[in-house]
C-alpha cells in the first residue's frame, strides 16, 4: 500500500533551540523517500522516526546555507555506512557545486554507496521520477542561489466496478482498456472515460528560504501539501523583506491565493518561543487545514481531491 507522508526532523532556522533542531523533513511518496534540506543532527533525528537512511532515495537541498545542509555529511557518510544498495540522487544548485563536494568529503570515510550528484542549473527545470511523476526546481528569491521544490503526480482515472460490471469487462480486459484506451464489446466499441472518472494528481510543494516572489506562488500552485518557511511574525516584515524570509502571514496569504489545501509552517527564528503565535497569525489570512510544524512530528499528504460532478 502506498503511503504519502511528510516526517519533521527539524523546525529552526539559523539557530536551533532546545525545541528546535536544525532543518530536515522526509517526504515518502509512495516509492521515493526524500530527504530535504538535511541540516545539523538530521542524521540523528532520523533514529527518532520509523525513516532509515537505507530507506532514502534522494536528497533535494534547497541552498548551501548551514541550516540547510550541514548535515549533508553525515547523512552521505551513513549512506555508506549501511551500505545503501541502491544510488540515491542528490539535486542542489548548481553554483553551490564547490560547496556540495566540499561536505560529500568533509571527512575521511570508506564510500560503499552510490550517490548520484544532480545540480540545479535552470529555473523550472525538470527531473522525471518514477510513474511519470516530475519534480520542478524553481528559483528563490534569497541572497545566494536558492530552489524550491514541486512535486507533481499526472492525472490518471479511477476505474467504476459499476459500469465495467454493465459492459462485462473484468480481469485483464481492465488493463488493455487502460492501456488502448478503448476496448471492443459485443461489437460496441467502449471507451475509457465510459467506465472510469477522472482522478487528479496529487502534488506536494517546498519552499524554503525565500522573500515574496512569483516563484513562491508557482510552486504552492493547487498544492494538495505546502511545506513553507515562516522565519517571522508580521511585526519584522521589513526585516523579512531585507534578508529574504517569508512571515506567517505572508506564507499564509500565499497558500490561500495559491489553493492549497493542507499548509505546514516551519523554519522559525529562534526569538519565538511560542509556536501558537505563527498560528494564530496564518489563521488571520488562511482558512484551510493549517499545521505548525513539530520537530518529529509526521504530516499526511491530504486524501485526492474528489473530482467535481460532471
Amino acid at each position: 500500500m502506498s503511503m504519502r507522508e511528510l516526517t519533521v526532523l527539524g523546525t529552526a532556522s539559523q539557530t536551533p533551540t532546545r525545541q528546535r533542531n536544525h532543518n530536515g523533513y522526509v517526504l515518502r511518496w509512495d516509492d521515493e523517500v526524500i530527504l530535504f534540506d538535511p541540516g545539523e543532527g538530521s542524521q540523528r533525528q532520523l533514529l527518532h522516526t520509523t525513516v532509515t537512511a537505507t530507506d532514502l532515495t534522494r536528497i533535494c537541498v534547497t541552498h548551501f546555507h548551514g541550516d540547510h545542509s550541514l548535515g549533508l555529511p553525515g547523512i552521505i557518510q551513513r549512506l555508506s555506512l549501511d551500505r545503501v544498495p541502491h544510488p540515491v540522487a542528490v539535486h542542489f544548485p548548481a553554483g553551490g557545486a564547490e560547496y556540495f563536494a566540499r561536505l560529500r568529503h568533509a571527512t575521511s570515510f570508506h564510500e560503499a554507496a552510490e550517490l548520484r550528484p544532480e545540480p540545479v542549473d535552470a529555473d523550472g527545470q525538470r527531473i522525471a521520477l518514477r510513474g511519470g511523476h516530475t519534480l520542478t526546481a524553481r528559483r528563490l528569491r534569497h541572497p545566494i542561489e536558492t530552489y524550491g521544490y514541486q512535486l507533481v503526480e499526472p492525472d490518471g482515472c479511477r476505474m467504476l466496478p459499476e459500469r465495467l460490471a454493465a459492459y462485462g469487462i473484468a480481469g485483464p480486459a481492465v488493463g488493455e482498456l487502460l492501456r488502448v484506451g478503448h476496448l471492443d464489446v459485443d461489437g460496441r466499441r467502449v471507451r475509457t472515460d465510459e467506465v472510469s472518472e477522472p482522478r487528479p494528481g496529487q502534488r506536494f510543494a517546498f519552499v524554503m528560504d525565500t522573500g515574496l516572489c512569483d516563484a513562491v506562488y508557482a510552486l504552492a500552485e493547487h498544492a494538495d501539501l505546502l511545506v513553507i518557511e515562516s522565519t517571522f511574525l508580521d511585526s519584522e516584515t521589513a526585516l523579512a523583506a531585507e534578508v529574504g524570509h517569508l512571515t506567517a502571514a505572508q506564507a499564509a496569504r500565499v497558500a490561500a491565493e495559491s489553493g492549497v489545501r493542507r499548509l505546514v509552517l516551519t523554519h522559525f527564528s529562534q526569538r519565538y518561543a511560542d509556536p501558537a503565535r505563527f498560528a494564530a497569525e496564518a489563521r488571520e489570512h488562511f482558512t484551510g487545514d493549517l499545521v505548525v510544524a513539530e520537530d518529529l512530528g509526521t504530516v499526511a499528504v491530504p486524501p485526492r481531491r474528489v473530482p467535481s460532478p460532471g
